[in-house]
């Protein structure tokens, strides 16, 4: 049967109330009739003269009659949206209105791009979504380790273990769901250390034949609000120089103790974005780079062809939030001011972004100890080198609440909303 007849089968639970919605028309259209009727000789008029004749007063018996019509088309109308919803979407009946009010709210919400990679992305992405759906997230491909490095080199695809940590942070799905996609197998010979979503990922880019369709058809199963775009679907590895002047290839193996790093580069170079990425910078209103790794995560996306420069065109809020902690061999005893100042070498000096934000709130004793036996400590908030770097520094305290030491996702969603209330206030008075 065509679909636009199934509508028509017994017990769908939709034509009650259409018929509801039906009689109520037909009782606001008497009450129309009474007002434009009530002295007329027309056929239509039998039937009001039929009313006029029990109710002396045809203003009184309009008012009713369109008040009865108005409630009963209410009235259909509500059950039969809930009747529908109850079947697509059960757990949000009870609060329709609710649900239909945020999401409105969310598509009117500001057009955000943020580019970087690992738990910092996700993290950042669990509290913007609350405050728009118009985000676009730009995700480094470079991780060539664990689950995402194995699946690359024996399936040959681009590693989405970023990837698909940032379509969970954005998805609006069942926690169930979530964990489902999230969860990583400690048993079997080939399974373990493999993520379920990983998996997903790959087989849905042998279906479909292409990695960016099964981002797209991944987005649709967690309703993801938002798009997530790999920076590049060139396959890269990443090169690190240290300042001793050797150099190692690999993801994973850039961090090394005793040695710094001096610069990062993609192996091939040159590699192109999507174009959807570089018109959604072109499109934004805010711009945020990380947090995450400095090296691994946050510059890499940098290094694609053109990425920079629509940074430095683009018209966006661009800022750069730092991490709260340095990382073992990648960025110890590192402040704010030299993250900053260690991007801008990479952009070759171009800045791509105004402002800072960084986190001043001081570790507990106990936070203190756990991490500095793992060699990471609290980044300095060094904001006066930071504005002589040429960058507005915007220190506030950032953490969450228990033993990790790492960003609380609404204190930071809320400070970049509020920076960026701040720079339309400032443009309107332009």
């Amino acid at each position: 049967m065509k679909i636009k007849y199934k509508w028509l089968i017994p017990g769908m639970g939709v034509k009650r109330w259409i018929a509801l919605i039906v009689l109520g028309l037909l009782f606001f259209t008497i009450g129309i009739l009474i007002l434009d009727f009530h002295s007329s000789t027309t056929p239509e008029a039998v039937l009001v003269q039929f009313v006029n004749s029990y109710v002396s007063n045809p203003w009184l018996a309009a008012t009713l009659f369109f008040s009865l019509g108005i409630s009963i088309c209410a009235v259909g109308f509500r059950k039969m949206v809930h009747s529908i919803i109850e079947v697509v979407s059960p757990d949000e009946v009870d609060d329709l209105a609710e649900v239909v009010y945020r999401k409105r709210s969310l598509e009117r919400g500001p057009r955000i791009v943020v580019i970087g990679g690992g738990t910092g992305l996700s993290m950042l992405l669990r509290g913007l979504k609350s405050y728009s759906s118009n985000i676009t997230a730009i995700v480094t491909v470079a991780d060539d380790g664990g689950s995402s490095g194995r699946i690359r080199e024996e399936l040959g695809i681009l590693p989405p273990g970023d990837i698909r940590n940032t379509l969970v942070a954005l998805a609006d799905t069942e926690p169930l769901l979530e964990k489902l996609f999230q969860y990583r197998f400690s048993w079997g010979e080939g399974l373990e250390g493999h993520s379920f979503g990983n998996l997903f990922i790959a087989a849905m880019t042998d279906i479909t034949g292409d990695f960016e369709t099964a981002i797209k058809q991944f987005s649709k199963v967690l309703a993801v609000g938002g798009v997530v775009l790999p920076s590049t679907l060139a396959t890269v590895n990443l090169k690190a120089r240290y300042t001793d002047g050797s150099e190692i290839i690999g993801e994973h193996n850039i961090p090394q103790f005793g040695k710094k790093i001096d610069f990062i580069s993609l192996i091939p170079s040159g590699v192109e974005p999507l174009p959807e990425a570089l018109e959604a910078i072109a499109a934004a209103e805010l711009i945020v780079l990380g947090p995450g790794s400095l090296y691994t995560s946050v510059i890499p996306n940098l290094l694609v062809n053109n990425i920079c420069e629509a940074l430095v065109q683009s018209s966006a809020l661009k800022v750069y939030v730092c991490n709260v902690m340095t990382q073992p061999g990648e960025t110890d005893q590192m402040s704010a001011s030299q993250h900053i100042a260690a991007i801008f070498k990479h952009t070759r000096g171009q800045k791509i972004f105004d402002y800072a934000l960084i986190n001043n709130q001081r570790l507990t004793a106990s936070q203190a100890r756990k991490y500095s036996s793992q060699n990471a400590y609290a980044i300095k908030a060094d904001t006066n080198r930071v504005k002589e770097i040429g960058v507005t520094p915007i220190a506030v305290p950032l953490l969450e609440r228990g033993e990790l030491v790492r960003h609380d996702s609404e204190l930071l969603a809320k400070a970049l909303m509020k920076l960026l209330m701040e720079h339309r206030s400032g443009l309107n008075k332009l």
